[in-house]
C-alpha cells in the first residue's frame, strides 16, 4: 500500500507539471514530441541512477555489513530486477531517442548516442539473461560447500579464502565465480560506461 500512495504521489506532480507546462496548449506534433523527451528523460535517468547506486554505493554498503551469505542471497534476488529494469528504461529510452532524431536525418554525434544507448541495452540483457543466471546458480552450489565447512554467516572473505587453501572443490569453485562474476561486472560497466556518454551529450543540450 505504501508503494501505490508513493506512486500516486509521484503521478500528481507529474501531471501538475503537464498541466503549467507551455507545451501543454501547443500543437499536437508539439505535445507528442515533449511527452517522448519527457519518456526519454525519465527512464534514461532512472536508469543511471540504479546503475550508479547498485555499482558505486548500495552494493558495497551490503557487502561490508551483511553475512556474506544473506549477502549473496539478497543479491541473487535484486540483481534480475535490476538488470530488468535497467535493460526496460534503455529499450524506451532507445526507441524515444530513434524517434527525436530519425537515423536518415541525425548528425554523426547523434548515431553516436543512439549507439551509445543500444550498447547500455544490449550489455544488460546479456546480464539479465547469460551472466545473472550463471552467477546465481554458481553461488548457490558455492553456499552448499561452505555450509559444510560452517563458513558463510561471517562478514567479509577471509575465512573462504583460508577454507580454499586446504579445499580444492571450494578454490575450484572460488575460480569459476570470479570468472563469470568478473564478466557480469564487467558488462555492468560497460552499460554504466554508455549512459555516462550520453549524460554528457544531455548535459550539452540543457539550458540552465
Amino acid at each position: 500500500m505504501a508503494w501505490m500512495t508513493r506512486f500516486l504521489t509521484a503521478i500528481a506532480f507529474l501531471a501538475i507539471g503537464v498541466i503549467f507546462s507551455p507545451e501543454t496548449f501547443g500543437s499536437k506534433s508539439a505535445k507528442i514530441t515533449t511527452f517522448v523527451k519527457l519518456a526519454h528523460l525519465l527512464c534514461f535517468s532512472t536508469a543511471w541512477g540504479a546503475a550508479l547506486w547498485v555499482t558505486f554505493i548500495g552494493g558495497i554498503i551490503m557487502f561490508k555489513n551483511l553475512p556474506r551469505h544473506q549477502f549473496g542471497n539478497l543479491q541473487s534476488k535484486m540483481f534480475p530486477a535490476y538488470f530488468m529494469m535497467v535493460g526496460i528504461c534503455c529499450a524506451v529510452s532507445v526507441g524515444c531517442f530513434g524517434y527525436t532524431h530519425p537515423w536518415k536525418s541525425s548528425s554523426t554525434a547523434e548515431k553516436y548516442q543512439l549507439g551509445f544507448l543500444v550498447a547500455a541495452f544490449v550489455f544488460n540483457l546479456t546480464n539479465l539473461f547469460v551472466f545473472t543466471p550463471m552467477t546465481i546458480e554458481m553461488m548457490k552450489q558455492r553456499h552448499k560447500v561452505e555450509r559444510d565447512s560452517n563458513i558463510g554467516e561471517e562478514v567479509g572473505w577471509t575465512k573462504n579464502q583460508e577454507v580454499a587453501k586446504v579445499n580444492p572443490k571450494l578454490a575450484a569453485m572460488n575460480k569459476k565465480f570470479g570468472m563469470i562474476h568478473g564478466l557480469s561486472s564487467l558488462a555492468n560497466i560497460m552499460s554504466f560506461g554508455s549512459l555516462a556518454m550520453h549524460s554528457w551529450y544531455l548535459a550539452g543540450k540543457i539550458d540552465l
